[in-house]
């Protein structure tokens, strides 16, 4: 499934969220010399190894390996990784965006980004395989979203061979998103990262003081498209 937009939306501009989909762009083009397609050649030794890591947290690597945690955030291996996180980001980013304000939001995305990699290191200390994405960072938006609108409808779209749309909450849907990173991971894909993500995120909105808190000063409109016909 394929998120579209919410039922609800705010008056400011998704700067932040905006800017890190620019940044996204940029790099995978810029690592494939322009091209939508073909491996990584100009930054593919930046990607996070949970291995390197753990043996730098030990005191037997190169404390240059914990930076990758954040130049991983910006790498992809392939135009169809890169699209489904921009995806998310640019359906469930600007309402968070909107109710933590800018500033925050930019350091947040940072911080479950970080809170990602360390769920996937925990959990496979020694794997050697390269881990990269904005996928975790994501992960925390879409975490403090099921906190801060889970009553939101959500439309989302069924493709390849029945392109046609259908509005879900926004509880149900991230709901089963999180269970599945847990009941049914992928080989090649980092779930537990997804996973650290999406719980910093909720984490993010209790201490943050919890949903009404950091709802009180923003004022978020409804999109009538979503008014039952």
């Amino acid at each position: 499934m394929i998120p579209i937009r919410d039922s609800s939306y705010s008056k400011e501009t998704a700067y932040v969220t905006w800017t890190i989909i620019g940044l996204n762009v940029l790099v995978y083009l810029w690592d494939r010399g322009g091209s939508l397609t073909g491996p990584s050649m100009a930054f593919a030794d930046l990607a996070m190894h949970p291995s390197e890591v753990t043996r730098c947290l030990q005191g037997r690597g190169d404390p240059f390996e914990i930076g990758k945690i954040f130049t991983a955030m910006f790498l992809h291996g392939n135009l169809v990784h890169l699209l489904g996180n921009l995806i998310f980001l640019g359906a469930f980013g600007p309402n968070v965006e909107a109710a933590i304000g800018s500033a925050r939001y930019a350091l947040y995305y940072l911080f479950w980004g970080v809170c990602a990699f360390a769920a996937q290191i925990l959990v496979e200390p020694g794997a050697e395989i390269a881990v990269l994405g904005a996928s975790g960072a994501i992960g925390g938006v879409l975490g403090a979203y099921f906190l801060l609108f889970p009553g939101n409808k959500v439309r989302v779209l069924i493709p390849p061979f029945v392109w046609w749309t259908f509005d879900v909450s926004a509880f149900v849907l991230l709901g089963i998103w999180f269970l599945m990173q847990i009941v049914f991971p992928q080989d090649g894909v980092a779930t537990w990262a997804h996973a650290g993500g999406f719980v910093a995120g909720m984490a993010t909105v209790l201490v943050l003081g919890g949903r009404q808190k950091v709802l009180s000063q923003v004022q978020f409109l409804h999109d009538e498209e979503f008014d039952d016909e």
